[in-house]
C-alpha cells in the first residue's frame, strides 16, 4: 500500500524531487488511469525514482458543476484504491476556489515548490490554472525549463472509442454495468452504512440491507441487479433494488436494497460493499403482493444460479 500524503503546511515537497508523477482527479481509477499510473511507474524503474500519484482531494466539479455531477465513488476510496495501485506514493491536494484561481504558472509553483518531477504524466487534453488556460505546451515550456519530461499521453481505447468516467458513467446510467465493468477494470461498487428501511422486504421473506446513497454517488440507473455484498471482507450474492421501489413510491426513498443470499445476522449500523455484475431488470410498479414477491423470488433464483 503506497503512502498517502495530504498537501498541508507541514508538507514536504521533497517527495517529488526524481520522482515520476502521474497528474489527474482519477475518478473511479479506470482503465484509461492505470494506464496513466502504470506509465509513471515504468518511468520511476527506470530513473530510479519515486512513483506518484498526484491527485485532488475533491472532484474540481464539486466546486464548480455540481448539479447533475455523478461521481464513480467517494473521495477517501479514491484516494485509497490510488494507494492501493502500484504506485510509491499519493500526494492528495487540497482543491479550493484560491487554488482553482491560481495562473497555470502559479499552480505549478504551488504544486511542486523546488521539487519538479523528473516525469510528469498527463492526459493529452489536461488543462489546469484559473479558467483552464494551462495545456500540455505550458507544461512542457515549464518541464524544459525545470528539467522534469511531460509525457502527455493519448486516450485509452476500447471497442474504438475512448474510455473515460464519462463514457463510464453514461453506461451506468443505462444499466449497462456489463461495459461499465470492463472499462472499470472490476466491478462498480456502492457503499454506506446499512440504515433502516421500510420493513415490506422482511415482511415478505427477503429482508433488506438498506443504503442510503447521496444523489452525487447515484450514477448506476435505477433497476434491478444481480450483485455480490461484501459484508466484514466476505462476499455474497445478492439481489439488489437501486433507486426508488415503484410499488411504494408514496413512502419510500431512492437508495440501493441489498438481499443478501444466506446471510443470517444484523447488518444494522455496519458498513458494506454491493458490487454490481449484471442488470435484471427495469423497476415497474406490481399490481398486487403476490406478484411482487414471485417477481422477486425469480430475481433471487437467478442470481443463486447464475453468480
Amino acid at each position: 500500500m503506497a503512502a498517502i500524503y495530504k498537501v498541508g503546511d507541514d508538507f514536504d515537497e521533497s517527495v517529488f524531487a526524481g520522482a515520476s508523477c502521474a497528474l489527474g482527479v482519477f475518478d473511479g481509477v479506470h482503465e484509461g488511469h492505470r494506464y496513466l499510473l502504470a506509465s509513471a511507474c515504468d518511468t520511476a524503474r527506470r530513473s530510479g525514482g519515486a512513483s506518484v500519484a498526484l491527485t485532488f482531494d475533491i472532484d474540481p466539479d464539486e466546486l464548480f458543476r455540481p448539479d447533475g455531477l455523478k461521481k464513480l465513488m467517494t473521495n477517501d476510496e479514491r484516494v485509497a484504491m490510488l494507494a492501493a495501485t502500484d504506485v510509491d506514493a499519493v500526494v492528495v491536494l487540497p482543491f479550493t476556489r484560491e487554488f482553482a484561481a491560481l495562473s497555470p504558472e502559479a499552480f505549478l509553483t504551488q504544486t511542486f515548490g523546488a521539487a519538479a518531477p523528473a516525469y510528469l504524466h498527463v492526459g493529452r487534453d489536461f488543462r489546469f490554472g484559473a479558467r483552464a488556460a494551462g495545456s500540455v505546451e505550458t507544461l512542457e515550456a515549464w518541464g524544459s525549463a525545470g528539467g522534469t519530461v511531460v509525457c502527455a499521453h493519448s486516450l485509452v481505447s476500447e471497442d474504438g472509442e475512448p474510455v473515460s468516467a464519462t463514457r463510464i458513467r453514461r453506461l451506468l446510467a443505462r444499466g449497462a454495468v456489463e461495459g461499465a465493468n470492463r472499462l472499470l477494470t472490476r466491478p462498480y461498487f456502492q457503499s454506506g452504512v446499512v440504515c433502516a428501511g421500510r420493513g415490506e422486504g422482511a415482511d415478505m421473506g427477503f429482508a433488506t440491507a438498506n443504503l442510503a446513497v447521496p444523489d452525487v454517488l447515484r450514477a448506476l440507473g435505477d433497476g434491478v441487479y444481480a450483485a455480490y455484498a461484501v459484508v466484514d471482507g466476505v462476499r455474497f450474492k445478492a439481489a439488489v433494488n437501486v433507486g426508488v421501489a415503484a410499488t411504494f413510491a408514496d413512502r419510500a426513498t431512492a437508495t440501493c436494497e441489498a438481499h443478501i443470499l444466506d446471510f443470517d445476522g444484523d447488518l444494522y449500523g455496519k458498513p458494506i460493499i454491493v458490487e454490481f455484475v449484471a442488470w435484471l431488470r427495469a423497476m415497474r410498479k406490481f399490481d398486487n403482493v403476490d406478484e411482487l414477491i414471485a417477481t422477486v423470488k425469480g430475481n433471487i433464483d437467478w442470481v443463486r444460479e447464475n453468480l
